[in-house]
């Protein structure tokens, strides 16, 4: 029934998204709401705020590739793909270091004191900024046949968003366990590591899966910025600075990008959902 609940509440906010986006267009100025010379909304014109419906018909629009024609559809569901993938790979890494970061300060008072802040500042930075720098690093290493690619170089940006929220929820989640539970273990003479396996894991859970989802999210925005930043050749991100190009001509097509690129958080959120069934037995106070 939760699930079921949730997703009509997701429905109904798409709704009322969609009205208030079609209610401002029919009845604000083309030129936009400005405060003074500041523009605060965005203009109406067809130019700048298509119409839902035109959104809609662009996704089956037909367009001319060196490959064949393929519908609007088609190139964007087949670039997705591309950067689920690499958003996955990411996520995946990211998933690995948060953990054993959380982990090791968890264990140690000093790397927690020392490593949280810069965890924290490694989030300030501007990622398009650090983009191209990755890969122009990547591109200059070298392991006898190996050779970096721009893909990889995606994977490590997608990695690097993804990590934080997952680092933090999980240090959190390990420090849940009240003072009781830990003296108990303690009384038992239970050494760290089977503290850790058989109290802190379990405690954890509820509140790894929201930081995995925020995760999820986030490796997939990292992916679509990295594509952008780099120019790779294939994925959302292409697709979207190839419609942009366009968009004096057809806007529609653009929106219609941008909204596949916010469908793919959304997936890779939901395959997060289905770790979240697996270790349902874990989350106190949770109703099926």
């Amino acid at each position: 029934m939760n699930a079921l609940r949730r997703a009509g509440m997701v429905l109904l906010g798409l709704v009322l998204l969609g009205g208030l986006w079609e209610l401002y267009k029919d009845t604000a100025p083309s030129d936009g709401v400005s405060f003074g010379s500041v523009p605060i909304l965005p203009r109406t014109g067809d130019a700048s705020m298509p119409h839902l419906s035109s959104i809609w018909h662009a996704f089956g629009s037909q367009e001319v590739s060196l490959a064949g024609s393929s519908s609007v559809l088609g190139s964007i569901a087949s670039a997705g793909f591309y950067t689920l993938k690499l958003a996955l790979g990411g996520f995946v890494v990211g998933l690995v270091i948060g953990v054993l970061l959380a982990v090791l300060m968890d264990r140690l008072r000093f790397a927690e004191r020392g490593l949280l802040p810069w965890i924290v500042l490694s989030q300030t930075v501007p990622l398009i900024a650090i983009a191209p720098l990755i890969s122009g690093w990547g591109a200059g290493v070298h392991f006898g046949g190996f050779q970096w690619e721009q893909w990889m170089s995606v994977a490590v940006i997608a990695a690097y968003l993804s990590f934080f929220p997952i680092s933090v929820g999980m240090l959190r989640g390990l420090k849940s366990p009240t003072a009781v539970h830990v003296e108990l273990f303690r009384s038992l003479s239970a050494g760290w590591f089977a503290t850790l396996i058989r109290l802190e894991l379990p405690a954890a859970v509820p509140f790894l899966i929201p930081a995995l989802r925020l995760g999820a999210a986030a490796s997939v925005v990292g992916a679509v910025v990295a594509e952008t930043s780099i120019g790779v050749p294939d994925g959302i991100g292409r697709v979207i600075i190839d419609y942009s190009q366009q968009a004096t001509g057809d806007p529609s097509r653009l929106y219609a990008a941008v909204i596949g690129a916010a469908l793919l958080g959304l997936v890779a959120a939901a395959l997060v959902s289905l770790l979240d069934l697996g270790l349902r037995s874990y989350q106190r106070g949770r109703t099926a």
